[in-house]
């Protein structure tokens, strides 16, 4: 009986010994694997670092190590339904365009970007057509920059921004008044970060193209006219939570009365994003104003302005808000006087889709009032490259 009982203490001793044993060893295990795991987050960090470094220095675009790796391809599409008082029909749901995006480095001297566009011309018809089509160099000496091909200009804050990016539905007055959809053309663009003592960045762009085929201050000259453009962007850290951009614009070129067109513009762009909450909270402010002396006779220049100033708030993680103020006269009238005000709310469920609410009143001084209710739905589908801040 004895023996029996020392058998028993014996087995039991056996098991609380593996059971510390094995505790002792999980834990263990446990540091180990945690340290792996803090070593593996740190490398992953430093990787994501580098590509959005690399991604930085190539306008977005991953560059390729091996040049038969396939390019970045991706497809935004923009469909809406909007409400507008002054038309004949005054509901309507249309998809309004669809983006197909081809990017990549060519090679470690080049970069090219595509971007195809169909979408629907003023007849309500669908078009395709290249709308920007690019070419840039990654390798010129003394901080240059050449980019060659069809693109968007470098004129105030929002022309090179892609519609679906924008904030608003809509573009404000002063843009479309002035330079229709957007300044679009075909030609050359060299860019120069500029080295200063003031530990901040400025670049300097310097653009000629063709001109564009529609536009309500240039036109494409038969001659041998074309236009002319320079922007300076400057752009501050004033902390670690904020930002400030100011631009000078300037621009040249030929228009329908066979003279010339001038148009200078600055843009302010104010920016807020606090390191703690910066996926829940950030604000923005933006302003544009550009003056226009256009020439319609040799003896008589038309003499025009306009404005806009906007601001967005995001009120949590995925909901933004926002209103806007427009102020345009037209190119060749400074008689018409159009005002507008614009709300907005944007629901964004991840970066590759987004639904926005936005109501417009415009009124004129020789003309009725108008009010317009646009819903838009965004999304985007493959490696879509990151936008311009």
């Amino acid at each position: 009986m004895k023996n029996r009982h020392i058998l028993v203490f014996k087995i039991n001793f056996l098991l609380i010994l593996t059971a510390c044993i094995n505790f002792i060893y999980a834990q263990d295990s446990s540091a180990v694997d945690s340290t792996l795991l803090k070593e593996l987050m740190t490398e992953m960090s430093s990787a994501t670092v580098q590509k959005s470094q690399a991604s930085a220095q190539t306008g977005g675009t991953t560059v390729r190590t091996n040049p038969t790796l396939n390019p970045n391809i991706s497809l935004i599409g923009d469909f809406r339904m909007d409400y507008n008082s002054t038309e004949k029909r005054h509901y309507n749901a249309y998809f309004n365009e669809a983006e197909l995006a081809i990017n990549s480095t060519v090679d470690p001297y080049a970069r090219a970007d595509f971007y195809l566009s169909a979408h629907r011309n003023e007849e309500g018809e669908f078009v395709i057509e290249p709308e920007e089509a690019y070419l840039t160099t990654l390798a010129l000496p003394a901080q240059l920059q050449l980019k060659a091909g069809k693109f968007r200009s470098s004129f105030g804050r929002i022309n090179r921004i892609h519609p679906h990016a924008l904030r608003f539905s809509d573009n404000p007055a002063m843009y479309e008044n002035y330079l229709g959809e957007s300044l679009n053309d075909e030609g050359l663009s060299l860019s120069w970060l500029v080295p200063n003592p003031f530990d901040f960045y400025q670049e300097l762009t310097l653009e000629v193209t063709d001109g564009p085929a529609e536009s309500p201050s240039f036109i494409k000259s038969s001659a041998d006219k074309f236009l002319y453009l320079a922007h300076l962007k400057n752009f501050w850290d004033l902390s670690d939570n904020s930002t400030l951009e100011f631009g000078i614009s300037a621009v040249t070129g030929p228009n329908d009365s066979s003279l010339t067109t001038q148009i200078g513009g600055v843009d302010i762009t104010y920016k807020w994003k606090p390191l703690r909450y910066n996926t829940y909270h950030s604000f923005e402010f933006q302003t544009e104003a550009l003056l226009s002396n256009k020439k319609i006779s040799p003896a008589s220049t038309v003499k025009t302005w306009a404005m806009y100033s906007m601001a967005t708030y995001q009120v949590s993680k995925r909901w933004f808000a926002g209103g806007r103020f427009d102020y345009a006269n037209l190119p060749d009238s400074k008689d018409w006087i159009e005002r507008a005000y614009s709300a907005f709310v944007s629901w964004e469920a991840t970066e590759f889709q987004k639904l926005e609410m936005q109501f417009k009143h415009s009124t004129f001084n020789n003309g009725p009032e108008a009010n317009m209710f646009i819903i838009r739905s965004i999304f985007v589908i493959g490696a879509h490259g990151a936008h311009l801040y």
